[in-house]
């Protein structure tokens, strides 16, 4: 096997201007990075200024609409044309690329999300050669796939101009989402590279867990390979176990055949398990092929666990339930977008450990890889089995109608078995999911007085592939993770699929419809997507917004809020709580502190149904750009509060002050493998610090469940509901209640003392409060 990696020397030009572009672009060439992007290349190049700074995004929409053409000279030695097979191998094109080698054209793709094998034994010549990709614009091909195709639905864009991504097979919120800019990239976005090899390859090793308990662990792996000339082979397996002990496995390869198994049967197994809920140990796996001239070698990593989705109907309708080797998973995170625009330039491997340390640390224990990104890369799921954060993984459709007839059918298919063949092997990928809002957009959304089903008609908008073909691959080509069409989905195209009492659930109506206490009037089952938004932290947004723009609708401000009347909302919301502010900084921390207590709101409530609600993942994580969103992390990699108080509300073991039915109830959630025993003490203080009303309560709370402890005795109601609060406390636990909004209430003039003490490049802030402190929050 020889691979002959051609990441050096690229040079872009544009091929084809468009007519806002600069009046000299066709006559620039600049060097090109590979894997990249051109904005990346641009911006390396001087010609264009930060897309991410104040109004930049709109003076730079031109890039989208450019054609743009790669060009790299290389070198192959003879030898390598000597080879059975010789194929330039392109992992990944961003998106609609003619492909030429030395003036003869390989292929044309029109698909981002897998690979593209081009046999190149006629092309290539020993020594020197020229390799041309030229990458049409996306943005002008989306449109002439809708002309094609015919219009129908699509949203999600918010405040930019609605672009038909359903059209193409490429990273929908390229084109703009109600969080994201409208950054329509285009390169060599994976790696490229001539591989030319004899007899035979790997083409590709699907690691499946069969079965797995404490006593023993059936691996299957099967192996796939592409031949290039007739012979028997012979696959070598080896799993070494992460206390060095080796496995290994021989099967043969018939000359007429192109598969093979082999099944490793492993007594006493050490399981993967999420975090919380045990280790997540690894076993090294390694395959070898041989036979004839071909000499081929693959290896990764793989956890030993199995995974199933529990949606049997129960009294109040039917459940939703992660299980991880048979156990019930209450899951605790979030919604996982790109990570930058300008991928991969910007997401290598370093910058996602540190997300995903962030996610862990805010004790989240699974994230949904949203269906309107990416499919991430191999980086991230190795790093989700390393830490064992569950992935729920969304195919690649959302806030759309899709055609199901060529070529958009074909290029589903091929993209789809890709993913699912090369995600295989990753033991924190423990659900697949068939779109993100798309089958509720077809009974919920449409313009006045019409909904997406009436628009469509007759015609095809997704559903095939949703209760079709996605499941038929899943099953066929991986067979031991769960599939579930849509998020939401009911269970059943006769439910409604946002019904709180089946299947999956996504709760936007607070958002665009009044206070985070509505949360309360929305159960359910499983809550995949809900939130609030706020600003970036201060120094992004300082970074981000030109000084003399830091208000808060200012034509900046307004670029980096792509929600229809977002500022109107959180004004709105914020109003209900807050007295009116004018300072800008004043509107920004307010805005921060109420996105965090609209996310505990939430969270709290849903784990306070438990085991009714068996989880809640809440929109959003990360941050692709500087923006007001709904993220607990920005951009550039700063905390904001919400972060902090997921940190809290998502702990193994919290208390819960919750209103039910004009009343205040308090729950204690344990989701620990030990029982929480001990003495919880409940406080009535006023804001002078008096205690009003104590009583003491023995704890004593099963693993992995929700107690109620009591009703809000008439001691603890309050006697002046403007200067008091309740205080429950168990050991470290702690959490409060006020008993009415900030503006109403009578906070005491803020006292306390600050100290800095720095030793080498560490400084530690303390604060000592002499009185009440509510939120405290650092802005660095």
């Amino acid at each position: 096997m020889k691979k002959l990696m051609l990441h050096a020397d690229w040079t872009v030009s544009a091929a084809k201007a468009s007519p806002d572009a600069p009046a000299d672009l066709c006559t620039r060439t600049i060097p090109a990075t590979v894997p990249g992007c051109i904005h990346t290349d641009l911006r390396a190049a001087g010609l264009i200024d930060d897309p991410y700074y104040g109004e930049n995004e709109t003076k730079l929409q031109w890039v989208g609409r450019t054609d743009w053409r790669y060009r790299c000279a290389f070198s192959a030695d003879a030898a390598l044309l000597k080879r059975d097979r010789v194929e330039l191998v392109c992992e990944g094109l961003d998106t609609v690329a003619r492909v030429e080698l030395n003036g003869k054209l390989l292929g044309e793709t029109f698909n981002m999300r897998h690979p593209h094998r081009f046999d190149v034994r006629d092309a290539l010549r020993a020594g020197e050669n020229e390799l041309v990709v030229t990458f049409h614009s996306a943005l002008a091909h989306a449109e002439e796939m809708e002309k094609r195709l015919g219009v129908l639905p699509h949203t999600g864009h918010g405040t930019n101009p609605p672009v038909p991504h359903n059209c193409i097979r490429k990273t929908a919120c390229d084109f703009g989402w109600d969080w994201g800019p409208v950054m329509v990239t285009c390169g060599i976005w994976q790696p490229i590279y001539v591989q030319a090899y004899d007899t035979a390859r790997i083409a590709s090793v699907r690691p499946l867990v069969r079965s797995a308990d404490q006593r023993r662990a059936a691996l299957e792996v099967l192996v796939d390979v592409d031949r290039a000339a007739a012979g028997e082979l012979t696959l070598t397996a080896t799993l070494t176990g992460p206390d060095g002990s080796k496995f290994e496995q021989r099967a043969a390869v018939p000359a007429d055949r192109t598969s093979a198994s082999i099944r490793f049967d492993v007594s006493r197994p050490r399981l993967w398990w999420p975090v919380g809920h045990g280790d997540h140990p690894l076993y090294n796996l390694s395959v070898r092929l041989t036979g004839g001239k071909s000499r081929d070698r693959f290896a990764c990593r793989v956890g030993l666990r199995t995974t199933e989705l529990d949606t049997r109907p129960d009294k109040a309708g039917s459940r939703f339930v992660l299980k991880v080797n048979g156990k019930e998973i209450f899951c605790k995170g979030a919604d996982w977008i790109p990570d930058d625009c300008f991928y991969p330039a910007r997401t290598d491997a370093a910058r996602l450990r540190r997300r995903l340390d962030q996610a862990l640390r805010a004790n989240m224990n699974i994230l949904r890889v949203w269906g309107g990104g990416l499919y991430e890369s191999d980086a991230f799921y190795d790093l989700c089995d390393e830490m064992g954060l569950m992935v729920w993984q969304d195919f690649a459709f959302a806030c759309a109608a899709y055609a199901e007839e060529e070529p958009l059918r074909g290029q589903v298919l091929a993209e789809a078995r890709h993913n699912v063949v090369r995600l295989s092997r990753h033991p924190s990928l423990v659900l697949w999911n068939g779109c993100n809002e798309n089958i509720l957009g077809y009974f919920h959304w449409g313009p006045a007085g019409n909904t997406w089903k009436d628009v469509i008609g007759t015609r095809t908008w997704g559903l095939g592939y949703y209760l079709d073909l996605l499941p038929t691959i899943v099953k066929e080509w991986d067979g031991t993770r769960p599939y579930w069409p849509g998020s939401p989905y009911s269970g059943s195209m006769d439910i409604s699929p946002n019904d709180g009492n089946h299947g999956n659930r996504h709760v936007w109506n607070v958002w665009f419809g009044g206070h985070y206490h509505n949360y309360y009037k929305n159960p359910s089952r499983f809550c995949s997507e809900f939130g609030f938004q706020a600003p970036p932290t201060w120094a992004t947004l300082e970074a981000s917004i030109p000084p003399d723009q830091r208000r808060e609708n200012s034509p900046a401000m307004l670029v980096h809020q792509k929600c229809q009347s977002g500022y109107d909302m959180i004004r709105q919301c914020m109003s209900e709580d807050f007295p009116a502010v004018e300072a800008f900084d004043d509107w920004h921390y307010l805005a921060q502190l109420f996105q965090a207590r609209a996310l505990k709101a939430g969270v709290s409530f849903y784990r306070s149904l438990q085991p009714f609600c068996m989880g809640a993942i809440y929109w959003q994580l990360n941050d692709c750009w500087p923006v007001t969103s709904w993220a607990a992390i920005d951009s550039e990699e700063r905390l904001k509060p919400l972060w902090y108080a997921s940190r809290k509300f998502f702990a193994d073991r919290v208390l819960i002050f919750q209103p039910t039915d004009g009343e205040i109830a308090l729950l204690a959630n344990n989701d620990s493998d030990r029982r929480w025993t001990g003495t919880l003490t409940l406080r009535r203080l006023n804001f002078a610090g008096q205690t009003l009303a104590v009583r003491k309560l023995k704890l004593n709370v099963p693993p992995r469940t929700n107690k109620r402890l009591l009703k809000l005795p008439k001691a603890f109601h309050p006697g002046d509901a403007a200067g008091e609060m309740l205080v429950a406390q168990a050991g470290t636990v702690r959490e409060t209640w006020f008993f009415t909004t900030d503006k109403n209430l009578a906070y005491p003039a803020p006292r306390f003392r600050a100290t800095l003490a720095r030793r080498g490049r560490v400084y530690r802030l303390t604060v000592t409060a002499e009185t009440l402190l509510r939120d405290l929050c650092l802005f660095v």
